[in-house]
């Protein structure tokens, strides 16, 4: 009789275990979008996901994670995600793929965005100077949207 129950015993912890576990794995609520930006600009990435236990948003360019004064990572407050800013843009440099991964004991999942950066048209001060209110309005809207 007692080598019956220990088995059943067993089989019940490790069902329990990967049931648990199944649960826990990271999930995006929110994936980062393709963008197209203007040199001199902004692009912002938003990444969030849910996961027991809560999984931790990391930023990756070409493999690497992001470090630039230009980066800046805005955390959200319940800490489910965060928004990835790049500002000013440069055309060369900053036209990548760009991955968010988010990571629990669990599992780790990942998502890719790509990032284009278009010159900015100036041909003389007085043109770039007006050309940029058109850029501001449509950021604006882009902020109002990631909100």
């Amino acid at each position: 009789g007692v080598r019956f129950v220990k088995p059943g015993r067993v089989t019940l912890v490790v069902v329990l275990g990967l049931s648990s576990c199944s649960a826990g794995e990271p999930v995006f609520v929110r994936k980062p979008d393709d963008q197209i930006g203007i040199s001199g600009g902004v692009a912002s990435f938003v990444c969030q996901a849910t996961g027991d236990p809560k999984p931790r948003i990391t930023w990756m360019k070409k493999g690497k994670k992001v470090s630039s004064q230009r980066f800046e990572v805005i955390e959200f407050d319940d800490g489910s995600g965060s928004v990835l800013r790049i500002q000013p843009l440069r055309v060369h440099r900053d036209e990548a793929i760009y991955e968010c991964t988010a990571t629990n004991s669990v599992a780790e999942i990942n998502s890719n965005a790509k990032l284009t950066v278009l010159e900015g048209k100036t041909s003389g001060s007085t043109a770039g100077s007006t050309k940029s209110q058109p850029a501001a309005g449509v950021l604006s809207a882009l902020q109002v949207t990631l909100q």
